[in-house]
C-alpha cells in the first residue's frame, strides 16, 4: 500500500530535488519556479548546499522531548481505539480526548494528558476531529423530502 508523503517528507523532497539541479547549475529563479517555493527558500538552501553540501539539506531528527509512547505502544493503541468506545465500556460509541485517555492508559500504563492524547490521535495515528450531526430520533426523511417538494413551493407562491 502506498502511503501519500507527509509535509515534512515532502519539504525534504524539494530540498534535496533543489540540490540535484544546484548541480546542474540551474538559475534560483529557475529552481524556485520548477519546485513551487520562493526565491528566498532557494537562496537560503542554496547557501547551505555551499557550506555544508547536499545531505544537510536533509531532515534532521526531532530535538526535544521524545513521545511518551514508543511505535509498538501507538499500535497496540490503535488496534483497541478502532474497536469502538462501546467495546471498552463507554454507552455511547463516541470518541472524546477523556476516553481514548484512559483507553491509551489502559492499553500502555502510560498516562497522558489531554494534549499529549490529541497529539497521539492527530500526529500518529491519522485520525481528525468528527462531529456527529445532532438530528432528532424521530425525523422522517421522507416526509421532509415531500414537504419540501410539495409544501414549500405552495407557501412560497402564497408571498
Amino acid at each position: 500500500m502506498f502511503l501519500p508523503l507527509t509535509r515534512p517528507q515532502l519539504a525534504e523532497a524539494r530540498r534535496v530535488r533543489a540540490a540535484e539541479l544546484f548541480d546542474q547549475g540551474r538559475s534560483g529563479a529557475e529552481i524556485a519556479r520548477m519546485l513551487g517555493v520562493s526565491k528566498e527558500s532557494v537562496r537560503r538552501w542554496k547557501r547551505v548546499w555551499e557550506k555544508n553540501g547536499a545531505d544537510a539539506l536533509r531532515r534532521r531528527p526531532a530535538t526535544g522531548r521524545p513521545p511518551k509512547l514508543d511505535d509498538a505502544q501507538v499500535e497496540r493503541v490503535r488496534t483497541a481505539l478502532e474497536r469502538g468506545a462501546q467495546a471498552h465500556g463507554f454507552e455511547a460509541d463516541l470518541w472524546t480526548l477523556e476516553r481514548a485517555g484512559l483507553v491509551a492508559e489502559r492499553v500502555t500504563g502510560v498516562r497522558l494528558s489531554k494534549a499529549s492524547v490529541w497529539r497521539l490521535l492527530t500526529g500518529r495515528l491519522g485520525w481528525s476531529l468528527q462531529r456527529p450531526e445532532r438530528r432528532a430520533v424521530e425525523r422522517d426523511e421522507s416526509e421532509i423530502a415531500r414537504w419540501i417538494a410539495h409544501e414549500w413551493p405552495r407557501i412560497k407562491k402564497g408571498r
